[in-house]
């Protein structure tokens, strides 16, 4: 209460002609659309806001959940045509369960196929939210297909696709000043041209603000490019891609560079896990093979795959540039420092898979072996290191296996390698009806345990150091509630980030959620007890966060509102609170779409930051975290020029009431506002 009166004197003094922007404008606006949203009623939600109901602070922050998010961009831009998917195509849409998908192509068998996706209702485990979500990334065709085209029809009749983007920042940071390499703008191309989903090929380029252009080791233009081709479903050929690709198979502890989901997703999806080959179209320079790699369906229901890669990678460099201190994710080319890691070292990967499926039983077996040019030696001195991987080569092999039946599933995968260790997650899920699923997730890595290239379900981000049990239930008790809530308990034998001896976690949710055609509403609350060091580190302190979030979404006619309201308290040594509220609205009409988002946020620090989400461009992650006090707004606008070009503007800015510069180092801005401007343009032919 005492923000709100500080807020309120603070808005008073700026009521001058060059504050009206930046603090009337948009409380009128928020005030406005408050009012509005009590009055009207409201149409179905953009996808990106459906997605977000299933992700947490910790999923919003992660690789794993901007992967995602680009292969459900890539997905939306190339649907899938459900009367003719496999159920591998189905399973690669991560909010979907096999019951789901199972469900689905019975659905499909049954009765020939679907006429137009308002068929989705009357497949009873696929709740409103998950109807709205699925038709974003499918569409139904009801001309017959020819289901092994040639390669010269492939190539006649596919289509094109051109996006560029561009972010035009209207500030200056203070490496742009000194310390840059290059200019201030961030800017990326895609160019890719497909037919169906049989035959793709594609280029994108990108390059991060501060990173030069056609200059250092630049040369050749932008600082990251992606090659690649893939083909699916040719005869006995499953898929197969080359140039830069990722693969996943069992349930990651192997071979995962696709993505992994978070803990509410995962629940939705009853651990369905992604399967296969698929090209790397993401401008993220981490997580990607680059080579070849296929998979060939050798006898009914036997799969084999083979993959071959050698890429370089960004690395710090130990003991006079001889050893492999850390491998640098970040992708970022900014200054000396940073070029100066840029493709260092190499790795060279090489595996395969073996996969059976029948009768709802599956058996497989994975294996990989990776070499890179240095040896890795990271800095015990740091104990959270102690048990990292060393050495050059590395091998790992392990045996999944499941069953998927109507009501009951099972999966899991067991893994060791060259390390001695063992790591091992199972899941069970089951459903007592068509309104109720129980889950149940057990997880052991070992501390000794590392595979290069695994990725999968854990607390502390790493498949290694680690062992847990999660359950998690979903009920709908009619088709437009659905209720929802996990737990989540882990225990880290070692010294971990922040723990310099053994700690626990656990992690609690539960959410409400009221979907339908005339009104959305969704209530959310989270507790997290996690224990890490004291700021002496003599000791083991349990910090306690608490988040809650309340969302009311209605339609009327072209219009769309939503409003969200967010809380959090954090405490450990000290207390954080925060909290705050926003208002979307957005507009369609034709060939134009309109979206405006404001919201005020004030908390005491980083620990009680915010997440909001705000509709931006294609492709680009567009979930924002928030701390202090401030007003953030947006404005996109989209505009579809007849079939072929496609124009988005997204303006957006975040002004600061508690500070005088933004960030720290080379991004620090000496301002208490940030505003960009990204421009895209999409051509498609």
């Amino acid at each position: 209460m005492n923000a709100f009166w500080r807020f309120l004197s603070m808005f008073a003094k700026t009521l001058t002609p060059t504050t009206m922007n930046r603090t009337l404008r948009p409380l009128l606006t928020l005030a406005f659309l408050f009012w509005m949203l009590m009055a009207t009623a409201q149409q179905q939600r953009p996808w990106e806001e459906a997605f977000a109901n299933l992700s947490t602070a910790e999923d919003i922050e992660s690789a794993d959940w901007e992967d995602t998010y680009e292969l459900l961009c890539d997905l939306e831009q190339h649907p899938i045509d459900i009367n003719t998917a496999t159920r591998e195509q189905l399973q690669s849409l991560p909010f979907l369960s096999d019951k789901q998908v199972e469900d689905i192509q019975a659905y499909l068998y049954q009765y020939g196929g679907m006429k137009s996706l308002g068929e989705l209702a009357m497949i009873l485990s696929l709740d409103y939210n998950t109807r709205i979500l699925l038709s974003h990334f499918v569409y139904c065709e009801t001309k017959e297909k020819d289901f092994v085209p040639d390669i010269g029809k492939m190539l006649r009749y596919g289509h094109h696709d051109l996006i560029v983007t561009a972010n035009v920042p209207m500030y200056e940071r203070h490496g742009d000043k000194q310390g840059y390499l290059g200019y201030p703008y961030k800017h990326s191309v895609r160019y890719r041209f497909a037919y169906s989903n049989r035959l793709r090929f594609g280029l994108v380029g990108a390059q991060d603000a501060g990173e030069p252009f056609m200059a250092n080791k630049n040369n050749l233009g932008y600082d990251f490019y992606s090659v690649y081709a893939e083909m699916h479903d040719i005869g006995r050929l499953k898929s197969a891609v080359a140039g830069r690709y990722r693969a996943s198979f069992g349930m990651g502890l192997v071979m995962n560079n696709s993505f992994s989901i978070g803990k509410l997703s995962i629940l939705s999806s009853l651990g369905n896990q992604t399967y296969g080959l698929r090209a790397h179209t993401s401008r993220s320079e981490a997580n990607y093979l680059q080579g070849a790699a296929a998979t060939v369906t050798v006898a009914k229901g036997l799969d084999v795959s083979g993959f071959v890669s050698c890429r370089k990678k960004d690395a710090t460099l130990g003991h006079g540039d001889s050893t492999i201190t850390t491998i640098v994710t970040s992708g970022y080319h900014r200054t000396e420092t940073e070029m100066n890691k840029k493709n260092n070292i190499s790795e060279t990967t090489a595996g395969g898979n073996i996969h059976f499926f029948r009768m709802g039983f599956h058996l497989g077996a994975t294996a990989s072996y990776s070499r890179y040019s240095k040896p890795l030696q990271p800095n015990t001195a740091l104990r959270y290191h102690l048990y990292d991987p060393t050495g050059r080569d590395f091998w790992n092999a392990s045996a999944d296996y499941g069953y998927t039946g109507h009501r009951f599933s099972v999966h899991g995968e067991t893994a060791t390698g060259g390390c001695g260790a063992v790591a091992t997650i199972n899941t069970v899920s089951y459903s007592p009806s068509s309104n109720l699923s129980l889950m149940a997730i057990q997880r052991f890595y070992g501390k000794k345990y590392h595979a290069m290239h695994a990725r999968s379900y854990s607390e502390g981000g790493k498949v290694q150091n680690e062992s847990g049990f999660y359950l998690g239930a979903q009920w709908l008790p009619t088709r437009q509630i659905k209720l929802t809530a996990y737990t989540d308990y882990a225990y880290f034998p070692a010294a971990k980030y922040q723990a310099q001896v053994s700690s626990q976690a656990w992690d609690n949710l539960v959410q409400a959620q009221y979907d339908s055609e005339h009104l959305s509403l969704s209530a959310r609350y989270r507790l997290k007890l996690q224990e890490q060091d004291n700021d002496e580190k003599t000791a083991l302190i349990t910090k306690t966060t608490h988040r809650a979030r309340l969302t009311a979404a209605v339609p009327c006619g072209d219009w769309r509102l939503a409003t969200t309201a967010d809380w959090a308290y954090s405490e450990d040594e000290k207390k954080s609170l925060g909290w705050m509220i926003s208002e979307n609205i957005g507009y369609t009409h034709r060939w134009l779409k309109m979206n405006a988002c404001v919201g005020y946020f004030d908390t005491d620090d980083s620990d009680s930051r915010i997440y909001g989400y705000e509709q931006g461009v294609l492709y680009t992650y567009s979930y924002k975290s928030f701390y202090g006090e401030g007003i953030r707004y947006a404005l996109s606008v989209r505009a579809d020029l007849g079939r072929h070009l496609m124009l988005i503007a997204h303006l957006s800015t975040v002004n600061y009431f508690d500070r005088n510069h933004i960030s720290s180092s080379y991004q620090q801005i000496d301002r208490s506002s940030q505003t960009d401007l990204e421009l895209q343009a999409r051509w498609r032919f």
